[in-house]
This record gives C-alpha cells, sequence and structure tokens, in this order.
C-alpha cells in the first residue's frame, strides 16, 4: 500500500544515468537536488510523455512537489491515469519542466539561442491509491499554483475525490540543463553591423481579479496581495 512521501533526507545530488547525460552540451547539465527543486518549484505546468500504442504522446499538465516526489493530477478518464492504472509495475513515463528566462540575438543566424532553465525526469508512475496520500497531493498541487490556497478554499468532497486520478513519480533518475549568458558569436562576425545581446524574459502578474459573485465582505487574501 501506498503511503505518504519519505522525508528521510538523501544526498545533495542525483547520480547520472545513460538517460540523464546529455549527448550534447554535457557541460550545461547538473545533478544538484538543490537546483532541480528549485526549477520544479518555479514552473506551473509539465509536459508527460509516454508510449500509446506503440506511439510517443506527450500532454501538458499540472503538478506538485513533495520532498522527492512529484504528484500529476487528472480525470480518471484521461488515457495516461487509466493507463498507470492498468501497468504493472506501472507506466513508463519521461516527465518535463522547462523556464524561457532570455531570447539570445546573435548577429549570425546560426547563434542565436534562448537562456534557459530545464529539468528531465525519468521514472515508472504509479496510480495514487491511499486515500491520505491522495489528500496530500491534491493540496500540494493547489498550493503549486498559489502557496497557502489549499487552506484557503473548500477540500474536494467524495464525488470529486472519485472523478480524479493522481500519479506519483519519484525523483530518482533526474537532471537539470541550462544555459545563461550572452551570445557566442563567431569572431569574424564581431563587426558586422548587426545589434546582439540578450532580450530577458520575466514572469509577472497583474492585478487580481475578483469574480462579481463573491460572497459580501470577502476580502483579498494575503498571500495574493504581495504577489
Amino acid at each position: 500500500m501506498q503511503g505518504t512521501p519519505e522525508t528521510t533526507p538523501r544526498a545533495a545530488a542525483y547520480p547520472p544515468t545513460d538517460r540523464t547525460i546529455p549527448t550534447r552540451s554535457a557541460h550545461k547539465a547538473s545533478y544538484d537536488k538543490e537546483l532541480v527543486h528549485a526549477i520544479l518549484d518555479e514552473g506551473y505546468v509539465c509536459h508527460l510523455g509516454f508510449v500509446r500504442d506503440g506511439a510517443p504522446v506527450v500532454l501538458p499538465t499540472l503538478y506538485g512537489r513533495v520532498g522527492e516526489t512529484l504528484y500529476v493530477h487528472g480525470s480518471t478518464g484521461s488515457r495516461p491515469l487509466r493507463m498507470t492504472g492498468r501497468a504493472d509495475p506501472g507506466l513508463a513515463v519521461c516527465l518535463t519542466v522547462t523556464h524561457v528566462d532570455g531570447l539570445v540575438l546573435a548577429r549570425s543566424a546560426f547563434h542565436h539561442s534562448i537562456n534557459y532553465r530545464s529539468v528531465v525526469v525519468h521514472g515508472i508512475a504509479h496510480d495514487v491509491t491511499d486515500p491520505q496520500e491522495k489528500l496530500t497531493a491534491l493540496d500540494a498541487l493547489v498550493d503549486h499554483v498559489v502557496p497557502g490556497r489549499s487552506a484557503d478554499s473548500r477540500p474536494a468532497n467524495r464525488k470529486e475525490l472519485a472523478a480524479t486520478a493522481v500519479i506519483r513519480l519519484d525523483l530518482n533518475e533526474v537532471s537539470a540543463k541550462t544555459r545563461t549568458g550572452g551570445v557566442n558569436d563567431e569572431p569574424e562576425d564581431l563587426a558586422l553591423p548587426h545589434w546582439a545581446g540578450v532580450l530577458p524574459l520575466r514572469k509577472g502578474y497583474g492585478p487580481p481579479v475578483p469574480e462579481a459573485d463573491l460572497a459580501p465582505g470577502t476580502e483579498l487574501p494575503g498571500y495574493l496581495a504581495v504577489l
């Protein structure tokens, strides 16, 4: 039976494997757990890849992290969730999260690039059947979007829980890959009359837009006011 996620401290880095060592630009790879966690915690959407009927499928979806475990949720009728429940010992997946931090504009078309941070997780996804772990996972999914939100919203009722499936993916075979810095133009191109540099991209929040039918006296919660 599945239980709550392991809380025992582990080593500070994930062990590299054949699948997590890049074949190109290996110097950009990192297995540092702190970096991996930071990249995962800053994102909202992951891409979940698996094989269906002999063909690759990649789906965007929400996720949440609890320690060394990622949780992904969806409808009990969704294909990957159904496949995870049927598979033994689970469903082989590849999950990715990427942030684009800047557009790198070079003098030559060939050397245009992006500054980015990404994480790739390989592993076996398992259906979460333990009720307490499922509640923990759903709270983590809500708090991943806005920290503190799960305590400020109605919990899922029995019908909603029955319609929601959750899978878990342990962070064992993991790597991060990043690119930072400026342009890598060829020396012979430096005198060309083309602008070169980095166009930073920043994530931001607009002012909260309240629903017109809020209950009287409902105020903006503090965790939204500070965004």
